[in-house]
């Protein structure tokens, strides 16, 4: 079900490096296929994205666009268990997130010269969300609130339509909840493109945020440039230290909270405990026979999951740290003594009784996060990401003068005599 491999300084980065192929390998079938979708919609609009969305969903809604009334119909008919699930999540995510928001400055200096930085929200975002079997209204709270806190103008959502055609009901509650403007029912590579270039009816954005299929990270990709985007997500994964004081149990079914997502999913510990490695995969086989995904979650671990046993709790850290991945639970005697440690990662979960499924639905981080060890580089989606700057320079006649010197000087060490004329001239 999942290898044991014994940290010796060769085993593992053969794993680490399997890890890595499956994440940078490029798909030239697909990359072709949704070039030519991209060019389609580009040139053909509404039509060519009717045509994908019959071709891939098997049925195409008369009207892309979700009504005002059937987005609030679907509120008002909810489960007022389920709104009030969404309602709680909602207020720890705005509260987490308010906390990023950050405000416009001017610095007036003594010489009566101005610096500055303005910030506002982008006009409008476009927002992926997966629907049918695989819909996560979660999806839409993670987005929006930091798009709504950031001073997003307008909101517009795609979602792929049911068999039927119709939307998915809880998706719809969800961007009720958080205020989504518009929702469109289109999905795949087509959507991705509709929003990228504008169509007769789907609004042109600024910016792509959202999970999908490899189709939709690949038109994600391709479009990048022609409209900003978050980041793009390869499978998920999460890693676990742990000692000999972790409960297999929880070790197990963390482990494969991560492993149902995707059969290219890795879930992967890291321990100091022999023992607690082979009780963890008892525990793996005794669990996943009452999980529904249980035939995901089997060749996720069988082709992407490791124990890996370490001698000391330094080498684990050390591990963590080069695998950056995307979740990373620390099952250790008192976690929060490690925090400082641990550079690269995109969240982490301390102890016990913080698993990351805390952090998929509730706590108030989002749970948009890089994967494939780009969280070395990379962050959190956040209201940041949301928010455009731009810089403002107010010089006076006298402060110009004082600094013309140094700056001509630059300009003619580059060469570039046009710079140095355009302050001589102002002499």
């Amino acid at each position: 079900m999942i290898d044991i491999i014994k940290v010796n300084g060769t085993d593992e980065k053969e794993y680490i490096q399997k890890l890595k192929d499956r994440s940078t390998t490029v798909n030239e079938t697909v990359t072709k296929s949704v070039t030519e979708i991209i060019n389609d919609v580009r040139d053909n609009g509404d039509e060519a994205v009717r045509k994908y969305t019959m071709l891939f969903d098997k049925n195409a809604p008369e009207c892309f666009e979700v009504s005002r009334e059937e987005i609030n119909d679907a509120l008002s008919e909810a489960d007022q268990d389920y709104v009030d699930a969404l309602l709680n999540a909602l207020e720890n995510l705005t509260a987490f997130h308010q906390r990023q928001k950050q405000q416009s400055y001017i610095d007036a200096q003594a010489n009566g010269c101005m610096l500055g930085q303005r910030i506002r929200g982008l006009k409008r975002v476009g927002l992926y969300v997966p629907g049918g079997t695989a819909a996560y209204p979660s999806s839409v709270l993670m987005n929006a609130v930091p798009a709504k806190i950031a001073g997003v103008e307008e909101i517009i959502m795609v979602t792929p339509p049911l068999k039927d055609g119709t939307a998915n009901k809880d998706i719809l509650v969800a961007a009720a909840i958080c205020g989504v403007d518009r929702v469109f029912l289109l999905g795949g590579a087509q959507a991705v493109a509709a929003l990228a270039y504008g169509t007769e009816t789907i609004p042109k954005v600024d910016k792509i945020v959202g999970p999908g299929n490899i189709y939709v990270a690949t038109a994600k990709k391709l479009l990048f440039g022609q409209v900003d985007i978050d980041m793009i997500a390869g499978p998920s994964e999460i890693l676990i230290l742990a000692d000999e004081n972790a409960n297999p149990a929880f070790v197990a079914a963390d482990l494969m909270s991560q492993a149902e997502h995707d059969t290219l999913a890795s879930s992967i510990l890291v321990t100091t405990s022999n023992k607690l490695a082979s009780e963890t995969v008892k525990e793996l086989t005794k669990q996943v026979e009452k999980l529904s995904r249980k035939d995901i979650i089997l060749k996720s671990l069988n082709d992407y999951g490791a124990i890996f046993v370490c001698d000391e709790v330094k080498t684990a850290i050390n591990m963590a740290n080069e695998f950056a991945p995307e979740h990373l639970e620390v099952m250790l005697e008192n976690p929060m003594q490690y925090l400082g440690q641990l550079d690269n990662a995109g969240s982490i979960f301390l102890g016990a009784y913080s698993p990351e499924p805390l952090g998929d639905y509730y706590a108030g981080p989002n749970h948009v996060l890089p994967t494939s060890g780009t969280a070395r580089f990379f962050s959190p989606l956040s209201v940041d990401a949301f928010v455009k700057k731009t810089s403002f320079i107010y010089y006076t006649e006298e402060a110009l003068k004082n600094a013309s010197n140094d700056i001509e000087l630059l300009a003619n060490k580059e060469g570039l005599t046009a710079h140095a004329n355009s302050i001589t001239i102002r002499r």
